[in-house]
């Protein structure tokens, strides 16, 4: 608004002095000179404005620098895009527990509302599996599956989501997304993808299965009603799983055929699942087999309607903590996908841009009765694969859709869930990963535990009461990390002022002097028991006389730290032993200026320990340690 007034305001002012030129003639030069520094401060506001608009709407700055030679590609990528996005919005709403048009209506206006302000240029926001996993887990507790108000109480998780996001880009706290550790994600999303192949297997065998237990009840309940499956609905779900496995390679081989030379990465080769579904569907057409399987019926033709959600306050407050993780969860894969993109072309997302832009397109998902949105991997993937160059390849792709709503709805009719299912199933097989296991095993157990402990949870417990214990797990093993800091003694490596571990190399030490390295920040959980590792090693050794506390390791004192230092200080006076502070960091020796530390300790705080060391050495020296490669 206040850009369109300023532009008015120029317009005004250029009026007047074309109508007014003859006189302005005659004003005086100071006067001219006002006039013109006004037209030329109103330009540098318009201009600013213009600059500020092209940061917070990214896509205007795509426009301006728009190409023709980038518009053929952004087509093409669209096209694709749209092709792979369709059966899988179909499939995703029926995991998710919306009826099949809103998983349509996920891939509209959210993606268009992204591809506005999202900051990536080749990520595509839409439905993804694991938000549907968590939407279905969180909602059907209020209201049945595919029913009216279960579409109303997922429009109502949407804004919250959207709320959530918009909190944290205004609190510029998006780092609470790293209390989600890799090894909490990669276990929750091995679950995950294990609890959705689960709860997809009914619809591929044709078996009917009541309201779901656990992923375990539900394999037993399969297992005992094996006499029950369709063996036609399983033929099909099947004949899908292995077309699908085998898609890339047989449509690259098709391609050969026809002398084009291509790959398996080809973008052509992800339009194996729209393959499926075409023929599932004429197949079904053709043998009048739409009586005899499960299909998903009638898709009601036309675009959504913008409907605003209505609000209910002990709704909204039961649906808060759920909406959270989605939010945080949506968050962290859109922003995992958007880095590596980024990170192909050398280029960088705004963390905070894309706070806003997923929580403006789950506002779109909201008003359009669809479902919580995320960007997607593997649509993202096959749109830069296919030759993506700026975002307006997401508006094609919604293009495609749009065309899909107005006049192909009527072939859903025929469209077996078996096939959607094996969809949804190849789909998700891609998200588990346990080579991550055997890293974390290799470099710290304690990760590995807390993935296999966050995989086992959500599976028993289910994704909320997983994920929450997860993150409460990785929290304390942090915790319990850092209150048992390593304390290493030190030496002169040399002739350097290099200051090592006597453990691991061959260095020099000094008698009367304990120089010992605190590896952690010294907070509230370690204080206590580094101050009695300190004390007991300095009492130990007879002739110490000085301890020197390095502190190139820390970083922050608290209160609690602070008051431990003083007490440390006056154990050792009673012992007749100095305590000084080396290699204290510019923001921690700000952070003791505040205090009285520097007068009330027995000793100094020095540079670096090598300064600490010329000044409290005595004559004699000692060799200490053995020489390892470090």
């Amino acid at each position: 608004m206040s850009f369109i007034l300023q532009c008015s305001n120029w317009a005004s002012l250029n009026q007047r002095v074309l109508l007014n030129s003859a006189d302005d003639l005659a004003y005086p030069p100071q006067l001219a000179r006002t006039r013109l520094g006004q037209a030329m401060r109103l330009g540098m506001r318009v201009a600013l404005s213009l600059r500020s608009w092209r940061n917070f709407v990214p896509l205007i700055a795509v426009l301006t620098h728009y190409r023709r030679q980038d518009l053929s590609h952004d087509l093409l990528a669209g096209l694709v895009v749209g092709m792979v996005t369709i059966p899988q919005a179909v499939a995703y709403a029926y995991l998710a527990g919306v009826p099949p048009q809103s998983g349509l209506y996920a891939c509209l206006l959210p993606m268009v509302i992204y591809a506005i302000f999202g900051s990536s240029k080749q990520m595509v926001v839409g439905p993804v599996a694991v938000a549907a996993l968590l939407v279905a887990a969180t909602v059907s507790e209020y209201a049945p599956k595919y029913s009216d108000a279960y579409l109303a109480i997922t429009a109502v998780l949407c804004l919250q989501i959207a709320g959530i996001l918009w909190l944290l880009r205004l609190s510029q706290m998006g780092g609470l997304v790293n209390l989600l550790s890799h090894p909490v994600i990669t276990g929750f999303v091995n679950a995950a993808a294990i609890l959705i192949i689960v709860s997809q297997l009914p619809a591929l065998s044709g078996i009917a299965l009541g309201e779901a237990e656990s992923p375990l009840a539900d394999l037993l309940n399969l297992l005992g009603a094996v006499s029950h499956l369709d063996a036609l609905t399983l033929t099909f779900g099947l004949c899908t799983l292995t077309f699908l496995v085998a898609s890339k390679w047989l449509i690259a081989k098709c391609l050969n055929l026809f002398g084009v030379e291509q790959t398996l990465d080809h973008p052509a080769t992800r339009t194996g699942p729209m393959l499926a579904a075409i023929f599932s569907i004429m197949i079904v057409g053709a043998f009048g087999l739409s009586t005899d399987l499960e299909t998903v019926g009638f898709v009601p033709p036309g675009l959504p309607s913008i409907v605003w959600p209505d609000f209910d306050l002990e709704l909204w407050l039961n649906l808060l903590p759920a909406a959270a993780i989605i939010a945080i969860i949506t968050y962290v894969e859109s922003y995992s996908i958007g880095t590596t993109l980024a990170a192909k072309q050398q280029t960088r997302i705004n963390p905070h841009q894309e706070l806003f832009a997923l929580g403006a397109a789950n506002v779109g998902a909201a008003i359009t009765g669809a479902y919580p949105v995320a960007g997607s991997f593997s649509r993202s993937s096959v749109n830069y694969s296919a030759g993506a160059r700026t975002p307006v390849s997401s508006l094609f792709c919604a293009l495609v859709v749009v065309v899909t709503l107005v006049f192909f709805t009527g072939l859903f009719a025929n469209l077996p869930k078996a096939v959607l299912a094996a969809i949804v199933i190849v789909s998700v097989i891609g998200l588990i990963d346990f080579k991550s296991s055997r890293k974390h095993w290799s470099v710290y157990r304690h990760d590995s535990w807390t993935e296999l402990a966050t995989m086992a949870l959500v599976l028993i417990f289910g994704v909320e009461v997983g994920l929450l214990a997860g993150v409460g797990i990785s929290i304390a093993l942090f915790i319990r990390s850092s209150s048992q800091p390593n304390i290493t003694q030190v030496g002169r490596l040399g002739d350097t002022e290099h200051f090592r571990s006597v453990k691991r190399f061959e260095v020099t030490t000094y008698p009367n002097i304990l120089a010992l390295r605190v590896d952690e920040n010294i907070y509230f959980a370690n204080a206590t028991q580094i101050e009695d590792r300190l004390l007991r090693r300095a009492l130990r050794r007879k002739d110490t006389r000085h301890l020197l506390i390095v502190c190139s390791s820390v970083n922050m004192i608290d209160a609690t730290g602070l008051m431990m230092l003083y007490r440390l200080n006056s154990h050792l006076n009673e012992a007749n032993i100095s305590l000084s502070l080396s290699d204290v960091k510019g923001p921690l020796m700000k952070q003791l200026g505040a205090t009285d530390i520097a007068g009330t300790i027995s000793g100094e705080i020095f540079f670096n320990a090598d300064q600490a060391i010329k000044q409290l050495t005595p004559n004699a020296q000692v060799t200490e340690g053995t020489h390892e490669n470090p």
